[in-house]
């Protein structure tokens, strides 16, 4: 390195403008989660926040879980699309406590995951599985609650596979956690 060049990480620095972290929000509504791709990162509640710092754009993330294997292509997502927007270098940060709760999920984000075909999670995070209940699991095609649970594992780990016993066709479901 040569006298006068800035180190990778300060290049694109600049000052926040009032609006930059209204206008991240915004770009980030349009990253969509590549294994549901209905729902954005926000409406997954994975970015957990923004912030200014040292000139750059920083953005909190969340996975859904530990080994969640999306986890480098969203934030490859979130990187790419914030530097198209103009921030310039956006810095992640892979937060993994508190751990992510399907409670993060928006209300838009679950009427989108109804409107995929796949059931949103049913009441909250309870514990009260442990004890023995089961929440209510309605079928995104007929809306019916006479579902049944056919593997504790669909088409990815943070799903089940159910069938509703109404219209009898076989969906998702978004398992609370």
């Amino acid at each position: 390195m040569r006298p006068g060049e800035l180190i990778a990480s300060d290049r694109g620095a600049r000052a926040a403008r009032p609006d930059d972290l209204a206008q991240a929000w915004a770009v980030l509504e349009q990253v969509m989660d590549p294994e549901v791709p209905v729902v954005s990162v926000v409406d997954l509640g994975i970015v957990r926040g923004l912030d200014w710092e040292d000139g750059h754009l920083r953005v909190v993330v969340t996975p859904t879980y530990s080994g969640c294997p999306a986890t480098e292509v969203i934030e490859h997502d979130i990187e790419v699309a914030l530097a198209g927007a103009g921030f310039a270098a956006p810095q992640l940060e892979r937060r993994l406590s508190p751990a992510w709760t399907t409670d993060w999920i928006s209300e838009a984000g679950r009427q989108r995951l109804r409107a995929y075909g796949i059931a949103p999670p049913a009441g909250s995070t309870s514990k009260r599985s442990l004890l023995g209940e089961r929440d209510e699991v309605c079928c995104p095609q007929c809306g019916s609650a006479r579902t049944e649970r056919l593997s504790e594992f669909g088409s990815t780990a943070c799903k089940a596979l159910y069938r509703c016993i109404e219209c009898r066709e076989p969906f998702d479901y978004f398992k609370c956690i």
